[in-house]
């Protein structure tokens, strides 16, 4: 078994590995139809058609290989997942600095969501070489790490826009990725014991259906997508929002203000939040904060003030620094034994298809009925993932948690 030196080294290093990451990949998104701008792109309607397509090529090819890297990472371990995903971006996103054209730079994100996945990879590595009372607090150190990258890349890249040009902000990326790689691949240190082989070969539906068949994995995977559809169906759309509460010459910046409050938040509270679901149970930490982030989005659809917006975004955040670490402890406490990263593979196809079809529908609800609209249903979405949670959720985790709790000393 790893020891507890070891073990919290990986967790405080894989940290700084994901804010690389994480900074490196936020500094592209808000620059993506500027860059296509830069391509040889004029007419606005075109250039947000393909903004769309290319945001949304990544989730689509990372969707579905996800399960095939979970299912690699059980054969040959997680660091090495993480190394192929840490090494293989940093080429590919370096070449996208090369791309001449729409249809390059859509092949190019195709092959990034391919080969993507450090992250979950990430967490993979810490959750099954973490003891399994600590592992709540483990993921929401790692949590604080991909929130920091996501609030400092955005910042990181318009300066380096502004004083190199968008192509330069690829090559950037890349060499930011490339040292994660190379940390990861020097100072983490993995205990993995590969899975006895099994003679008969079993298909991803199997797998699927043997992993499911453990409750309450598939219900976990249900609210896992919820998650992400409700964040990713708001969040690029909240900018419209701010135009409509603010002054035009403001925008901008209420709109930079209202994204890093959030992100800030969910900051301050992701490591709390893990140690409070190693003592009181992930499933218990899940439920509360989902009713928190439902509670807090309500009142936004009836805001008449920027500053309405931004208090009530700041306790959204706080909020949602519960919610993917709780979940990914109950992937963890549940996934069969030697079938741990294929049971995260699938969770993060659940992600990555929320992250798919959130932005897609949100901005089909948001042509319909208006942001508010948007932020009503994505409410209605929020109560039902904390039934979802109660119902089908609540009463297995708890007997598996006072399980745990019985044979494992703190």
């Amino acid at each position: 078994m790893i020891g507890l030196t070891t073990w919290k080294r990986n967790v405080w290093i894989l940290s700084g590995c994901t804010f690389l990451v994480m900074s490196a990949m936020s500094m592209i998104m808000p620059f993506l139809p500027l860059y296509l701008k830069e391509l040889g792109m004029e007419d606005p309607a075109e250039i947000s058609l393909w903004a769309g397509i290319i945001f949304g090529a990544n989730f689509l090819t990372a969707f579905i290989f996800s399960p095939f890297w979970g299912r690699l990472a059980d054969k040959h371990g997680r660091k090495m997942m993480i190394l192929r995903s840490g090494f293989g971006m940093a080429i590919v996103i370096s070449l996208t600095g090369l791309a001449t054209g729409p249809i390059s730079l859509l092949f190019l994100r195709l092959l990034n969501g391919v080969i993507s996945g450090f992250i979950p990879a990430a967490i993979g590595l810490v959750s099954t070489n973490t003891p399994k009372q600590h592992t709540g607090q483990a993921l929401g150190i790692l949590q604080s790490g991909t929130v920091a990258g996501a609030i400092g890349g955005p910042l990181i890249g318009g300066l380096m826009s502004q004083a190199f040009g968008y192509r330069m902000i690829f090559f950037v990326t890349g060499a930011f990725i490339l040292v994660a790689a190379i940390g990861v691949m020097l100072f983490v240190k993995e205990d993995f014991t590969p899975a006895k082989e099994v003679k008969t070969k079993t298909s991803t539906i199997q797998e699927f259906k043997e992993i499911t068949a453990r409750k309450p994995v598939f219900s976990i995977y249900a609210v896992i997508l919820m998650i992400q559809f409700a964040i990713m169906g708001v969040n690029p759309l909240l900018s419209l929002y701010v135009e409509e509460l603010s002054p035009a010459a403001n925008v901008s910046l209420y709109a930079g203000i209202v994204v890093s409050v959030t992100g800030f938040a969910n900051f301050m509270t992701s490591a709390w939040l893990g140690r409070v679901s190693d003592r009181k149970g992930a499933h218990n930490t899940l439920v509360y904060s989902l009713l928190g982030v439902a509670i807090f989005t309500i009142p936004q659809v009836f805001v008449t003030d920027i500053w309405q917006l931004i208090v009530l975004r700041f306790f959204v955040g706080l909020c949602l620094g519960g919610l993917l670490p709780a979940a990914n402890t109950l992937i963890r406490m549940h996934a069969p034994t030697g079938m741990e990263s294929r049971t995260y593979g699938f969770s993060n196809s659940a992600m990555y298809l929320g992250s798919m079809i959130g932005p897609i529908l949100g901005g089909w609800v948001v042509s319909l009925y208006g942001v508010r609209g948007l932020l009503l249903i994505t409410s209605l979405i929020l109560i039902c993932n904390v039934l979802l949670v109660r119902y089908k959720v609540m009463q297995p985790a708890e007997q598996t948690f006072r399980k745990q709790n019985q044979h494992e000393p703190n």
